[in-house]
């Protein structure tokens, strides 16, 4: 038997051999606390039974497990030794009989990686917490299974555990002589089963709704967090936009809430967002905030808890049959959370943030090597692991959003409706969902899937304007390309808005026309005879996916008075556009910096702000020329502290210009600004430097030497709390030392006792861009270790490793060469390492494309 990597073939095999009755799990997690005895790993005790039918008597299958030992194997009565059957991963099955009961007795370990039944440790007061974490194939690690999507099946949990804990699954629970029992589920897949057990804080409400044909859903709402994060939890904003959600969802979709209760787990060391798990979602604690933030988090957060909400219905009610059509629930679910959040929440606003930061994310990736069609060729379980992309979420959401608009959203809402009605509980492809929206639109989706969702790559729109000699428009076009690999060019519903300066100064549009735009060129003929533009803004109202490109008068009106435009969702978009154009080496990194500095201070969206924020940075130590990233550097720094005592007191852009400025610091001001802030002998009216943003000015000094271990430890004893002690892990990993690097190495590449939330502390406090010439050695050590690493190590480690420790910083042709060689020398690693790899590569490779622009520019 192969091991764990499940494949595509031998899922569809099993699937067309067998179905599932039901579950029965027992799990006893009294060992989670209390001394641990032995070497080996630390382990719980998981009991389960499998009814299931087998469409041909006598064939052969398998169950899958991932547990250190197996007490016990029992197929229809008869006793199986473990030591034949059992490889570590597997258990094997013969001679089925048509109808089969599965009971299997094993040792499970827990988990310190987020995989499986994670296990954690609150350092403030002791108590052990336990969650658990699945998608796409982690079940196997908590109890026996038939681990793929679509051989759904009721489950039935009980969970035995320590004296004083309360337990949590997807259906309601009740404590009677010590065990925990649970409603059976509706049919559901492995990867959405859930068990959450510990002293968690718990806070309870209920949603009410009554329909149209007078019958009543009464859902009972709860949500916890650590103990520890009690003081910080808002829960009243969390049932809020639950409550939101739900109304909005019911409002639509016309299936009410299928799944009982609805309760939301904010747990410690998560390694997503969060996870759909039906009426047990999980989501990572950062969601609570330990400081002042800015309302772009709680945006953020909103936006999550209804994207999660939205997998009710589009993941959880229907699946996907395979790893293939991921998009069917994770598109799905990111364009809903954006819909939602804008038609039911107080942010209004939210589709800006969809342009600016969402498809950000779907550009970067869409133009890796690795990108994809959107319905994706999953060979196995490691291809799956790493499409949970920015091509799966956030181009696929663009893409519906295109679809609302090229087949009406009336269209697609009945459709989403008749797909939950026809497909409830079930398995679905891509055909299963065209089907009903070509029925509801009256449109050929077949046509529109092949362009948008059968191909990879985006496409760039720019205008062409000719002018008559009164100085009206003669013609204006849509010029549309697409990048060789990549050479498709879709049809796409835009709409071009013209702007041009007011007597008042601001920038504003007087013209637009929605058109489809199809081929290499197309004539905008409701625009001719307008007055000249200013700016032509190709995608206006971001109706699609595209990159947009501007002409000259375009551009040069956009370096003079970006500020100057008026409407927020069109200066995000040229943000964007910019951004990309400096990825792309068409605009020099000093040039949107620049534009950063003159025009950021006068952002109003908060989390344009921020992510203008990151681009900068970004730009200032990738794209920047090696010879002028000093003098870039000390510029952004310098700009930043003049916004941040130019913001308004107490204002979310005081903030996000503090938080900028700790990021940027490079100079003794700065470093003196920040300790200065920290010890309080200086005082910004407004600003409070609470707990998150000691620790964020301590990195910078921490990583410049003005900082020691003596100091940090004395910041730990402030915080010493589950997340300050990351924050500390990272501030020493950043200190400018070759033994603190030799030290990070060592205890992330050779040893696997830090949990996955200490490893990713440690390589983000390792890797500083401005200690380039102090990592210069692990760029061979790197190359030399990935492969191992990826062997021995649990995948979402092996991600963390390989990504994290890419030596992007050597950012050289040597380096180039290196990762070209490589490749070279392991075409028969695994695909996803060397997926890894490749993406890595392109990176560097794009950053070396924007450092030679720059250098050009003079």
């Amino acid at each position: 038997m192969p091991g764990e990597n499940l494949t595509r073939d031998e899922a569809r095999e099993r699937a067309a051999l067998l179905s599932v009755d039901g579950y029965e799990v027992s799990l006893d997690l009294r060992s989670a606390t209390g001394e641990h005895d032995g070497d080996g790993p630390r382990t719980f005790r998981s009991v389960t039974t499998v009814r299931f039918r087998c469409a041909e008597p006598g064939a052969s299958s398998f169950a899958d497990l991932i547990a250190p030992a197996v007490t016990s194997v029992s197929l229809n009565g008869r006793d199986l030794d473990p030591g034949q059957v059992f490889d570590g991963s597997r258990i094997l099955l013969e001679d089925l009989a048509a109808e089969n009961e599965l009971v299997v007795d094993a040792q499970c370990a827990y988990s310190r990686t987020g995989e499986g039944m994670h296990r954690f440790v609150d350092p403030e007061d002791g108590e052990v917490y336990l969650y658990t974490q699945y998608e796409p194939a982690d079940a196997r690690r908590v109890f026996a299974n038939f681990e793929q999507p679509d051989l759904k099946a009721p489950y039935r949990f009980e969970v035995r555990a320590p004296e004083g804990w309360t337990v949590w699954s997807n259906g309601v629970g009740d404590l009677a002589d010590g065990v925990w029992r649970f409603a059976e589920t509706k049919p559901i897949s492995t990867y959405i089963t859930c068990v959450v057990a510990g002293p968690y804080h718990y806070v309870t409400d209920h949603y009410e709704r009554v329909f149209e044909d007078g019958t009543r859903l009464d859902i009972p709402l709860g949500a916890m967090c650590r103990k520890g994060l009690a003081p910080h939890f808002d829960a009243d904003d969390v049932f809020l936009v639950t409550k939101q959600g739900l109304d909005f969802f019911h409002d639509h979709f016309d299936h009410p809430y299928p799944f009982g209760k609805y309760d939301q787990a904010f747990v410690p060391e998560y390694n997503l967002g969060a996870m759909e798990n039906p009426g047990m979602v999980t989501f990572r604690e950062e969601f609570i905030f330990r400081g002042k933030v800015t309302q772009a988090s709680y945006e953020g957060r909103a936006n999550v808890i209804l994207h999660e909400m939205a997998h009710m219905w589009f993941g959880d009610l229907v699946t996907m049959e395979w790893w293939d059509d991921l998009w069917l629930k994770e598109s799905f679910a990111d364009f809903m959370g954006a819909f939602a959040l804008v038609g039911a929440t107080r942010f209004t606003d939210g589709w800006i943030t969809f342009a600016n930061r969402r498809k950000a994310w779907a550009y970067r990736a869409d133009q890796l090597p690795s990108t994809h069609p959107v319905t994706a060729d999953i060979r196995d379980l490691q291809d799956a692991k790493l499409n949970f992309d920015g091509i799966t979420y956030a181009k696929g959401a663009s893409v519906l959003k295109q679809l609302v608009a090229y087949a009406g959203q009336d269209a697609f809402l009945e459709g989403a409706r008749r797909y939950f009605k026809r497909h409830a509980y079930g398995n679905t492809r891509l055909g299963d969902l065209l089907s009903v929206l070509e029925e509801t639109s009256g449109r050929d989706m077949a046509a529109w899937s092949r362009a948008w969702l059968e191909t990879a790559g985006v496409n760039s729109l720019t205008p062409q304007v000719l002018l008559r000699a009164d100085g009206t428009v003669d013609e204006l076009a849509v010029v549309q390309e697409a990048a060789e690999s990549h050479p498709e060019l879709r049809p796409h519903r835009v709409a071009v808005g013209l702007y041009r300066r007011t007597a008042a100064g601001t920038l504003e549009r007087y013209a637009q026309a929605e058109t489809d735009v199809e081929g290499p060129r197309t004539v905008v003929a409701e625009l001719a005879g307008a007055d000249a533009p200013e700016l032509v803004l190709v995608n206006d109202d971001d109706l699609t996916y595209c990159k947009t490109r501007f002409d000259d008068t375009s551009l040069a009106t956009l370096r003079e008075a970006l500020g100057d435009l008026t409407d927020p969702l069109a200066r995000a978009l040229c943000w964007s556009a910019l951004w990309n154009m400096t990825r792309d080496a068409l605009l020099p990194a000093r040039d949107f910096i620049g534009l950063v500095l003159r025009f950021a201070g006068r952002e109003t969206d908060i989390g344009v702000l921020q992510m203008l924020h990151a681009w900068a940075e970004s730009a200032a130590v990738h794209y920047t020329a090696p010879e002028r990233r000093e003098a870039a550097g000390r510029r952004l720094a310098e700009g930043a502290a003049e916004q941040l005592r130019a913001a308004g007191e107490g204002s979310e852009q005081q903030l996000a210009w503090a938080r900028f400025v700790a990021r940027v610091a490079c100079a003794e001001a700065d470093f003196e600004l920040l300790a200065s802030l920290l010890d309080g002998t200086e005082k910004l009216p407004g600003l409070e430097v609470d707990q998150e943003l000691r620790w964020a000015f301590l990195e910078p000094l921490a990583a410049h030497g003005a900082a020691d271990e003596k100091r940090l430890d004395e910041e730990l004893a402030r915080d010493d709390t589950a997340s300050g002690r990351r924050h500390h892990v990272r501030c020493l990993a950043a200190r400018p030392s070759e033994a603190v690097k030799a030290q990070c190495w060592a205890q992330v590449v050779e040893s696997d006792a830090l949990s996955n939330a200490l490893v990713e502390a440690t390589i983000a406090g390792f890797a500083q861009p401005s200690q380039r010439e102090l990592l210069a050695p692990y760029a061979e050590k790197y190359f030399a270790v990935i492969e191992r690493v990826w062997t021995e190590r649990s995948i979402q480690i092996g991600m963390d490793v390989v990504r994290g420790l890419f030596p992007s910083y050597e950012d050289s042709e040597e380096t180039l060469d290196a990762t070209d060689a490589w490749l070279a020398a392991h075409e028969d690693a695994a695909p996803a390492l060397r997926r890894l790899v490749l993406e890595a590569r392109d990176d560097l490779a794009r950053a070396l494309r924007g450092q030679a622009c720059d250098a050009a520019a003079g």
